[in-house]
């Protein structure tokens, strides 16, 4: 069986005013909301079991999913209506939602590519975590050493760096971006059940581990991906779609 999460609980706050009335994950892109574009994805790569995280008009989010019959999907829910948590808050959360015994795939819903979902997963259960990464420009980039193992983190706006290595060199490093998908193996969970913090970033919790454990860079050749963050990249996507040809619903 292959597990995945959806990260839908945001706020949304780049998309508005559009997600002042609809949740983030129910915004359409060519006549489908963003969070049906990932399940169909994930069903179409085998996925089974899916927890989806609920924060923003949580009840628009169940009752979609319950007028769509789940997709035919395994879909549990992860309740944190009376609190964001933030992604790693929100993964610790559903921890008992999933076989701990299982890798679990982590999709952000505002998240559209054509990365081989069944491939990533496959190939990430050789790591103890496995991020998808890209070599798009941004402020905000990972940083990886000759073997793609994660050694950092830097903002390059303003020169901060954070990394559990004393001497590490920034400029040595390979600069990639976060593409919003990884894969977190159970070597990673009782780690991640016992932070003590309740809300808080998975990226954080990456960069405290990565001195100890193999996490690393999967870069996916031909990737497309694009961030549907913002208002004016809706025509973008649809767009993104119409190219990536993806399979229409049954």
């Amino acid at each position: 069986m292959k597990q995945a999460m959806i990260f839908a609980a945001g706020l949304g706050t780049r998309l508005k005013p559009i997600t002042e009335h609809i949740p983030k994950a129910l915004v359409e892109v060519g006549g489908k909301p963003l969070l049906e574009h990932v399940l169909l994805r994930m069903r179409d790569a085998g996925f089974e079991h899916i927890v989806i995280n609920l924060h923003h008009k949580a009840d628009q989010i169940v009752d979609f999913l319950h007028a769509k019959g789940n997709f035919g999907l395994d879909i549990q829910l992860s309740d944190e209506r009376a609190q964001l948590l933030d992604t790693g808050g929100g993964i610790r959360h559903a921890i008992p939602l999933f076989d701990s015994n299982l890798p679990i795939l982590i999709h952000n819903v505002d998240i559209l590519s054509n990365v081989d979902l069944s491939n990533f997963y496959e190939q990430g259960t050789q790591h103890d975590a496995t991020l998808l990464v890209s070599q798009r420009k941004t402020q905000r980039y990972l940083l990886f050493n000759h073997d793609n193992r994660l050694e950092g983190w830097t903002n390059i706006a303003t020169g901060e760096v954070k990394t559990p290595y004393r001497q590490l060199s920034v400029a040595d490093s390979a600069h990639y971006a976060f593409a919003g998908i990884h894969l977190i193996s159970p070597s990673l969970l009782p780690l991640l059940r016992n932070e003590q913090r309740t809300a808080f970033g998975i990226i954080d919790f990456y960069l405290a581990q990565c001195a100890h454990f193999d996490i690393s860079a999967h870069i996916e050749q031909g990737l497309k991906l694009l961030d549907v963050g913002k208002p004016e990249t809706l025509p973008q996507a649809q767009a993104f779609l119409q190219a990536m040809q993806e399979p229409a619903d049954e």
